[in-house]
């Protein structure tokens, strides 16, 4: 007969406070992959609109050309997708360091400094992904 544990109530959303840095690492790993994938679909999206370009006719090509460098262009003037890029990178070099974090884990390395490993790497994100504020802001009238 197996015996039952009481897990406390789905419901009881006040449990995020007691999530120690390893849980914060797991949530945020598994949200930065599902946007890191979101993204990847969005972005095929975008670019399959210069497919049509590979039928050969030399107009066709220039037509779709001019489309899809007109499209980027107004994407990149939006100050909200300036944003979202570095939101991007953000999430990007979040989840390669914290892959990286995982890696040495996994091999042995740090286990006793696992959360010291997370915070830096939420620190080192934070770092790059400010730096990078006025590269991808460059142009951009606020």
């Amino acid at each position: 007969m197996s015996q039952s544990y009481n897990r406390g109530l789905i419901e009881d959303f006040g449990r995020w406070k007691e999530f120690s840095a390893g849980m914060w690492a797991w949530i945020f790993h598994k949200f930065t992959g599902w946007m890191l994938i979101g993204y990847l679909f969005t972005h095929i999206a975008v670019l399959s609109t210069a497919i049509g370009a590979a039928s050969g006719d030399a107009a066709l090509i220039q037509q779709e050309t001019d489309v899809y460098t007109t499209t980027i262009q107004g994407l990149e003037s939006l100050f909200i997708v300036r944003v979202l890029e570095v939101g991007l990178l953000a999430v990007a070099v979040f989840h390669i360091l914290n892959g990286l974090r995982l890696l040495m884990v996994d091999l042995g390395v740090g286990l006793s400094a696992q959360d010291k490993s997370f915070y830096a790497s939420l620190v080192l994100t934070g770092a790059i992904t400010v730096a990078s504020v006025p590269t991808f802001m460059y142009g951009v009238g606020f």
